[in-house]
């Protein structure tokens, strides 16, 4: 457990408009709000400089924003509001509320409650959900920081992005909150491992581009330099978390260590969602289970198991009941081919999955069920032999068998390459969906 003070800490990383100081220690973040991925040239450099002296257009859209932000969550604590301008309408606000009792459910419908909160889904249910666990309480957070972090998190989200936007983001943390109160987690987990698992969640995908790392690989893209290659997405995603944070000084009140600590461990989190790591994490996941050896009472073996946590959070999808998971199977399908038609634009080599004229939703879709996601939930029900568990393999086995009606030709295929039932597999095909596959 961390050890909750009063004393202040200046900040070791000071941001201004244009100017960043690097931290004696720990390391650099990365900078918000430089990177329009879509819709342009990926071999030119996207960074603009800002005029000097001037505030940035984007830093006062976000005050804004805060502002509103903080006008409408006065009607969720119950507070009465003087100004009649307010985003959210009293009926929304309530149903928003009503949905909020039932945030763990796993038939949870992220996309009605992002309408009714006016497109802020994953601020409300993040800060509803730090308040639920008593967490601001019991770190001692300051609510006006924790509500700033949260907007500017949200906003860091791409919107344009079919898949990988806020809404995708609230629906893992919210998926991660039905683990963190499965048997085994409830009785095990610290409030910090619980701190870290809602943080990692909400910003596990942040400032994501909308392609995968191959892209920004084979387009010399500056991230894929700067992250040698190497889990490209994830590290940028932890170190704009990191920037956020720090910017936000949302944990300053904390001895210098423990913040340290908080953002070494939120990058462990998130680094795990690396999907080309996929085999690497199912292969140790199933060598603890078929050993018996997971012991709960180790902080490291509790966080390897946060770790599962957030891989089964972040491809959900498929588990979800058919109302829900085929609109997702259809944004991020919609975002493959968007990648697919940018490199077909630049003459580049098209991506698994991407090309719109050799695949299908139902055919992804298939692929992706059968080599990533089976063989991850079927250990996570080893795991978690639970009423939950067996849910969402009930609903994996519907709407795998949904898109195969649509598809019986994909369908046929994936079940030619599949092999013990359970068990990822090294087919061509597996490789393909791990480098072509954005659903992390």
């Amino acid at each position: 457990m961390l050890a909750v003070t009063n004393k202040t800490i200046k900040p070791s990383f000071v941001f201004t408009p244009d100017v960043r100081v690097r931290s004696q220690v720990g390391f650099e973040p990365e900078r918000r709000g430089s990177h329009p991925y879509l819709g342009v040239d990926f071999r030119t450099l996207h960074s603009r400089a800002e005029s000097a002296g001037s505030i940035p257009a984007r830093r006062v859209r976000r005050l804004f924003s805060f502002q509103r932000h903080l006008l409408s969550s006065r009607l969720l604590r119950g507070a009465p509001h003087l100004n009649p301008l307010h985003i959210l309408d009293e009926d929304y606000c309530g149903q928003a509320k009503c949905m909020l009792e039932k945030v763990g459910s796993w038939n949870f419908d992220i996309f009605l409650f992002d309408r009714l909160t006016n497109g802020n889904s994953l601020v409300f249910l993040t800060f509803h959900l730090l308040n639920q666990y008593g967490l601001i309480e019991l770190f001692q957070l300051d609510m006006v920081k924790v509500r700033q972090f949260l907007v500017l998190v949200q906003e860091d989200y791409h919107n344009q992005n079919p898949y990988h936007n806020a809404v995708h983001a609230a629906d893992v943390t919210q998926a991660m909150h039905c683990y963190l109160r499965e048997p085994k987690l409830a009785q095990s987990l610290t409030s910090f491992d619980i701190l870290l698992g809602l943080l990692a969640a909400a910003t596990h995908d942040l400032d994501h581009p909308g392609v995968n790392q191959p892209f920004l690989i084979k387009t010399n893209h500056y991230l894929a330099a700067l992250y040698r290659n190497t889990s490209v997405l994830e590290n940028h995603h932890w170190r704009s978390a990191v920037g956020l944070l720090r910017e936000t000084e949302l944990f300053s009140h904390l001895p210098a260590e423990d913040s340290l600590s908080i953002e070494r461990q939120l990058g462990s989190l998130i680094l795990a969602t690396d999907i080309s790591r996929q085999n690497e994490y199912l292969s140790r996941f199933r060598t603890h289970l078929d050993e018996n050896n997971l012991c709960l009472g180790h902080a490291s073996h509790r966080h390897f198991v946060l770790q599962m946590a957030l891989k089964c959070a972040d491809i959900c999808n498929p588990c979800r009941p058919w109302e829900l998971s085929k609109q997702w199977s259809e944004k991020v399908t919609e975002e493959f081919f968007h990648q697919g038609d940018i490199e077909k634009k630049h003459k580049l080599e098209i991506s698994p999955l991407c090309d719109s004229e050799a695949n299908t939703i139902a055919s992804v879709q298939i692929g992706f069920m059968t080599y990533v996601v089976e063989p991850l939930f079927a250990e996570w029900a080893r795991f978690s032999d639970t009423r939950l568990s067996q849910t969402m393999l009930g609903h994996l086995g519907l709407n795998k068998a949904s898109w195969s009606a649509m598809d019986p030709e994909a369908s046929g295929s994936s079940e030619e390459g599949e092999s013990e039932p359970g068990r990822a597999t090294e087919e061509p095909s597996s490789r393909a969906l791990s480098q072509g596959s954005q659903e992390s």
